[in-house]
């Protein structure tokens, strides 16, 4: 991956992909699969800035899987690869 570090409490999270069969056995075309809400997390900012100047670290790192929001975050595209940059605040749930 390339050098990125997101700023603040940005993460950058790479989709993890669905399932494409559905449970019956039949296989699901991409165009009707909805973007999944499950990730990893490649890089974490260095935390939330406060109002009183400190600053809140992550409670997320690097290699966590990690459930978030259907729309959230920006999508782009580095060295051909897709990844979603979301505020901290976007994710739900690490997964174990």
């Amino acid at each position: 991956m390339s050098n990125i570090k997101p700023l603040y409490d940005r993460v950058v999270i790479k989709r993890m992909e669905e399932e494409k069969m559905s449970a019956g056995g039949i296989v699901i075309p991409d165009s009707a699969t909805e973007k999944p809400i499950k990730g990893e997390v490649v890089a974490v900012g260095e935390g939330k800035a406060l109002d009183n100047g400190s600053v809140r670290a992550p409670k997320v790192k690097a290699g966590d899987k990690v459930l978030f929001g259907k729309y959230s975050g920006t999508e782009v595209k580095l060295d051909g690869t897709d990844y979603l940059v979301v505020k901290e605040d976007d994710i739900f749930a690490v997964l174990g």
